[in-house]
């Protein structure tokens, strides 16, 4: 298998880990490029469920190489919380096993409060985040006054450089009433996880060019959805990063070359969490789904907005994202459905648009155009090739390829391994 880049073409949520997990039996290496603890991946193997946040999906596989790379905002003690969770499930995490970046940003304390007190400034407009401290973590690294991981090899040298960081962030969280931070209380609450993790620190990128050069292969796993970049999503409504595949190669350290194929996971319809616009939001279609125990978010366990699939969106997606294949998840969760709907475009003041608009005012006025097919009203979950699956699913995910201008090559059609159909 060739270098890929796997990422999400809709809000996250969309399953990628498992695409990542499934993908990896003949990979070497799995890579993350962007992002921090505010995503999840969901896993289920070997009959355990694994709930990931930073960690790459192939620590659950012996023998495989992860890597947190530069890109991703890590929060030190997530991180150990979540290698000492997996430990405890009985998954080897060694530093030879997992490798981070000497240059990845942490996210600290402070940071936290500096979320909540953006949310509190915002007011009825805030953004939904899961106050992890990500962007306030993105914002001080584009500011050039963040702390990376090697800065913390000294702790005189991490010690100067939060000192002078509070000044400016005690400031603004006495405004908001929050608690403010003494540089001991930082160093205090992230002392015994940067010892904990350094072992696992070094410079990642030669690491990559070689493996790259001796043919190895290399996934990149994508975190959250493309329609959560900062540059192509519902903006203001977005993350701190570049979710789309180019944050992969600025996130790990490889040249665009180095990649071959983009694999754009995406759901059978449209989830998405937190505030923002969502066109094919409908609420008997989330109450379908929450009734079955399903979409609730993995990192925040907060319901997810669900509705029915919009192409508009995700042809933007493919096309920024350059896919080569789609990865259509959670089809079996529109086994029941006896009609589908298919969003091809929206209707914004008696005007069609086929990409979704850049202009906030008209995310308020778009009205979707859709579609409808019959659905399969029979269970999915038991086939393993193209040819099991009922008439009328085949016919949908056809449809869904023409209109977002890209081949499907995997259908997921439950939460285990093998419930992955290779088209």
């Amino acid at each position: 298998m060739s270098n890929t880049i796997i990422c999400g073409l809709q809000w996250g949520d969309e399953g990628k880990g498992k695409t990542v997990d499934y993908l990896m039996e003949t990979a070497d290496i799995v890579a993350r490029g962007q992002g921090g603890n505010n995503a999840g991946h969901t896993v289920i193997a070997n009959g355990q469920k694994y709930i990931l946040h930073l960690i790459p999906s192939g620590i659950l596989w012996d023998g495989k190489i992860n890597v947190i790379g530069n890109g991703v905002v890590m929060d030190p003690v997530g991180l150990v919380k979540e290698i000492t969770s997996l430990e405890e499930q009985g998954v080897s995490v060694t530093p030879k096993k997992l490798l981070i970046s000497d240059r990845a940003h942490v996210v600290l304390p402070y940071h936290c409060e500096l979320d909540a007190a953006r949310e509190a400034a915002l007011g009825e407009n805030k953004i939904g985040t899961t106050k992890r401290g990500i962007g306030p973590t993105y914002a001080d690294k584009a500011n050039r006054i963040g702390l990376r991981l090697a800065d913390f090899q000294d702790e005189a040298t991490a010690r100067k450089l939060i000192d002078i960081r509070l000044e400016e962030a005690n400031e603004l969280l006495s405004r908001y009433n929050l608690p403010t931070f003494t540089t001991d209380q930082v160093l205090d609450t992230v002392r015994p996880a940067i010892a904990r993790l350094l072992p696992h620190v070094t410079n990642v990128i030669p690491t990559l060019h070689k493996a790259w050069k001796e043919g190895k292969t290399i996934l990149f796993e994508g975190a959250q959805g493309s329609l959560l970049d900062i540059d192509f999503g519902t903006y203001p409504f977005v993350t701190s990063s570049n979710t789309t595949a180019g944050g992969a190669c600025t996130g790990c350290g490889l040249p665009p070359h180095a990649v071959e194929k983009v694999v754009g996971v995406c759901k059978a319809y449209t989830t998405r969490v937190g505030a923002g616009p969502m066109p094919t939001l409908d609420d008997e279609l989330s109450e379908f789904f929450h009734a079955r125990g399903m979409e609730f978010g993995a990192t925040t366990g907060r319901p997810r907005s669900c509705g029915w699939l919009d192409t508009v969106l995700l042809r933007l997606a493919v096309m920024v994202n350059g896919v080569t294949d789609l990865a259509v998840t959670i089809l079996d969760g529109l086994d029941e459905r006896k009609t589908l709907k298919i969003c091809t475009g929206y209707d914004v003041d008696g005007t069609i648009h086929e990409f979704p608009p850049a202009c906030r005012a008209d995310w308020d006025k778009a009205v979707p155009v859709y579609e409808e097919m019959p659905g399969w009203e029979s269970d999915t979950t038991k086939a393993r090739s193209w040819d099991e699956l009922p008439e009328n699913a085949k016919a949908y995910l056809t449809r869904l390829s023409e209109l977002v201008g890209a081949p499907i090559s995997y259908v997921g059609n439950g939460p285990e391994r093998e419930q992955t159909i290779i088209v």
